[in-house]
C-alpha cells in the first residue's frame, strides 16, 4: 500500500499548518527550537515506515492471527520488525519530554504521524499507542523511581505497556471489579484476579510487558471496598525488573487464552490471570505489583490513559475511514461500468464509475466523514498541547475543560461515522468490496471495534449529557459556544458561507435549548434515556462547526496563488456536510424534546 492510499499528505498539511497553525506552537517554551521543517520531516518518517513496514504485513496480521499454545502467545514476525524500526526512529517517545528520552514533539504532530501508522496497520499500531499511553500515565502519576524503572525502556521499545481494567463479570462497570491487591511487608502488593479484553497482554515482541492494573486493597476483614473510590492502580510487569534495570523472574501473571476477534486481529487480546500460582516469585503466590500514587485514586490516574486512549480510538477510526475512502476513490476512477443516461449507445465504451452521480455522492460522504473525523482528532490534540504549554493558567484550564467536553465526541462520533465511511467504501467497490482480495473489507472489520471499546457509544453519550455538559456549571458548554460564535461571525462576513453560518447558528441554538430542558428534568432515567441521539446530534453540530471553520481558511487560500482543486474539494465536502448531514440533527433532537419514552417504558418481556 503506497503512502497516498493511507493518508493524503495534502489534508494533513492543511489541517496542521493552515488551519490549526501548528507553527505558532514553536513560540512556546515547551517547543522552543522546533520549526515547520522538523514537523514535516518527522511526518515523512511516519509515512515511510507506514508504507514500507506496517502496511506490508496488514493482511498477514489479519489472516494469521495470534496463537496461544497454552504457554505463550505468538504473533507474526513482521510485527516485531516494524515495531523495532518504529522505536529506533524515536517515534515511541516522539512526544515525551527530553528528560525521558523524547523529542518533545507537540501532541498534534505526533497524532498526525500516528494516523499514518494506524491507517497502514491498525493492529500493529495498537502496540505502540498503548505503550505510549502507559508511559505518559507513569510520567504523570508514578514516583520518579517507579517511572524510571519502566519509561526509558518503553521509549526504547524494549518494554511495551497495557491497561488492565475490565473483568469478565464487570465489563465496563469498574465499580464491580474483584481483583484484589494484598499489601506485603516490603511495600509491594500481591495481586489476585482476572482481567479480560487486554490488548497486547501477552506476546514475545518486546522484552517485557508492563501491565497497569486496577485492583482493590482489602480492608482489615479481607473485604473489598465498594464502588470506584476503593480502586487503586498498580504496575505489574510480566517479568520483574531488578534495581539495576535487568530482568528478573517471571511474574505470576499469565494468559488464560486469546480472544478471536472480528477485526484488528493482529493485536493480541487476551484474558489474564493474576496470582493463580503458575509462577511464584520468592516462593509466594500472587502477581507482584507496586502501587501508583495514593490508594483509592487508581481510577482517577487511569483516566489519564483512558482519555488518551479515547483520542487514539477516534484517530484510529478516522485513519481507517480515510484509507477506505482513498481506496474507494482509486477504484472508482479505474473501474469502468455502465454508461451515462445521455450516452445510451450500447456499443459505446463503459465509463469509470466515478462519473455516476450516486458514486460521487458516496465518495463525497466518505470524504466528509473521514476528513471531519481527522479534523476533530487533531483539534483535540491541539487542545492537549495548549493544556501542557500555555503559560497562562486560566487559558490552560479553559483548554482542559474544552478537551474534556469534546473527548466523547472525538472518540464516539469518529467511531460511528468512520465505520459508515468504510461501509460506503465497500459499496463503491460493489461485489468486489465484499471479498477478502480487496482491502476495504478488512477496514470495515477493523473499524467495527471502535464504537465498542474505551467506553461504548452509549456510555460516552451518558457521559456527555449527564456529566460533561454540566461541568463547571455549564462552563465547558459556554467555552464551546464562544468558539462556535467566533466562527459563525466570521462566516457571516463571507457571502458564500453565510447560508452555512445561519444553519450552524440555528442548530447550535436548538441543541443548547434541548440541553437545558434535559438538564431540568427531575427524573435522571428519563433525562438520559435517549442520550445516544443526543451524542449524534451534538457530534454532527461540532463537526459541522469544524468544517465551517476550515472553510474560512480555505476561502482565504483560494484568493492566493496556492489555490488548487484540493481546496475546492474541501469546500465541496463542507457543502455536502451542511446540505446532507446537518439536516439529520432535527430528527435526533425530535426524540429529546420532549423525550420519546418507548425505550424507557417498554417491558423486558415484550422484547
Amino acid at each position: 500500500m503506497t503512502q497516498d492510499l493511507i493518508l493524503p499528505r495534502s489534508d494533513l498539511d492543511f489541517l496542521l499548518f493552515d488551519w490549526l497553525k501548528v507553527d505558532d506552537l514553536t513560540r512556546r517554551a515547551r517547543f522552543a527550537g522546533q520549526d515547520r521543517f522538523d514537523y514535516a520531516s518527522v511526518l515523512d518518517i511516519y509515512a515511510k515506515l507506514a508504507a514500507e513496514l506496517f502496511a506490508t504485513h496488514n493482511k498477514k496480521n489479519d489472516s494469521q492471527e495470534p496463537s496461544f499454545d497454552g504457554e505463550r502467545v505468538t504473533v507474526v514476525e513482521d510485527v516485531g520488525v516494524a515495531m523495532r524500526a518504529f522505536s529506533e526512529a524515536g517515534l515511541m517517545s516522539a512526544a515525551f519530554p527530553p528528560e525521558w528520552g523524547g523529542l518533545s514533539l507537540p501532541s498534534v504532530v505526533e497524532r498526525a504521524g500516528m494516523a499514518y501508522i494506524m491507517g497502514a496497520n491498525v493492529a500493529s499500531a495498537g502496540y505502540a499507542y498503548l505503550t505510549i499511553g502507559n508511559a505518559n500515565l507513569l510520567m504523570a502519576h508514578a514516583s520518579p523511581k517507579q517511572a524510571a524503572k519502566y519509561v526509558p525502556a518503553m521509549a526504547q521499545g524494549r518494554f511495551f505497556g497495557t491497561m488492565c481494567l475490565s473483568e469478565p463479570q464487570a465489563g465496563s462497570s469498574l465499580a464491580d471489579i474483584r481483583t484484589k491487591a494484598v499489601p506485603g511487608a516490603d511495600g509491594r502488593y500481591r495481586l489476585f484476579g482476572n482481567k479480560m479484553w487486554i490488548s497486547g497482554g501477552e506476546h514475545e515482541v518486546s522484552e517485557n510487558i508492563v501491565h497497569l492494573v486496577l485492583a482493590k486493597i482489602p480492608d482489615a476483614n479481607g473485604q473489598l471496598p465498594p464502588g470506584v473510590q476503593g480502586i487503586s492502580l498498580f504496575t505489574v510487569p510480566r517479568r520483574l525488573v531488578n534495581e539495576d534495570g535487568s530482568l528478573g523472574e517471571r511474574n505470576d501473571v499469565v494468559p488464560a487464552g486469546v480472544n478471536h476477534k472480528m477485526g484488528q486481529r493482529g493485536l493480541v487480546n487476551c484474558l489474564l490471570n493474576f496470582g493463580e500460582g503458575k509462577f511464584r516469585p520468592e516462593g509466594e503466590v500472587g502477581a507482584l505489583g507496586e502501587i501508583v500514587g495514593e490508594p483509592g485514586q487508581g481510577l482517577a490516574y487511569m483516566f489519564h490513559m483512558m482519555n488518551e486512549a479515547r483520542i487514539s480510538v477516534g484517530l484510529t477510526a478516522a485513519a481507517l475511514a480515510y484509507t477506505g475512502y482513498l481506496h474507494a476513490l482509486d477504484y472508482a476512477k479505474t473501474r469502468t461500468q455502465g454508461r451515462l443516461r445521455s450516452q445510451r449507445d450500447p456499443v459505446s465504451a463503459p465509463v469509470p464509475i466515478i462519473q455516476h452521480a450516486d458514486v460521487r455522492r458516496m465518495l463525497l460522504a466518505q470524504k466528509a466523514y473521514a476528513s471531519g473525523a481527522l479534523a476533530i482528532c487533531l483539534y483535540s490534540a491541539r487542545l492537549n498541547d495548549d493544556v501542557h504549554s500555555l503559560e497562562d493558567a486560566a487559558a490552560r484550564d479553559e483548554a482542559h475543560l474544552l478537551l474534556e467536553l469534546l473527548t466523547p465526541i472525538t472518540k464516539s462520533w469518529t467511531a460511528q461515522w468512520g465505520l459508515v465511511a468504510n461501509e460506503l467504501a465497500i459499496q463503491v467497490h460493489g461485489g468486489y468490496g465484499y471479498t477478502r482480495e480487496y482491502n476495504v473489507e478488512q477496514f470495515y472489520r477493523d473499524n467495527r471495534l471502535n464504537p465498542i471499546h474505551e467506553g461504548t457509544f452509549g456510555i460516552q453519550a451518558i457521559d456527555l449529557l449527564g456529566r460533561k455538559t454540566r461541568m463547571k456549571g455549564g462552563g465547558a458548554l459556554k467555552l464551546l459556544s464562544a468558539r462556535i460564535a467566533v466562527t459563525i461571525d466570521s462566516a457571516n462576513r463571507i457571502a458564500s458561507l453565510q447560508r452555512h453560518a445561519r444553519t450552524l447558528a440555528k442548530e447550535w441554538d436548538r441543541l443548547q435549548t434541548v440541553t437545558s430542558k434535559l438538564h431540568a428534568l427531575p427524573d435522571a432515567e428519563q433525562q438520559l434515556a435517549n442520550a445516544g441521539p443526543y451524542l449524534e446530534a451534538f457530534g454532527h453540530v461540532v463537526v459541522g462547526w469544524l468544517w465551517l471553520d476550515q472553510a474560512l481558511t480555505v476561502t482565504d487560500l483560494l484568493q492566493g496563488p496556492q489555490a488548487s482543486d484540493f481546496h475546492r474539494g474541501k469546500l465541496a465536502a463542507c457543502d455536502y456536510f451542511f446540505g446532507w448531514e446537518l439536516p439529520k440533527v432535527a430528527a435526533w433532537l425530535a426524540v429529546l424534546d420532549p423525550v420519546e419514552r418507548t425505550p424507557l417504558d417498554i417491558r423486558e418481556n415484550w422484547l
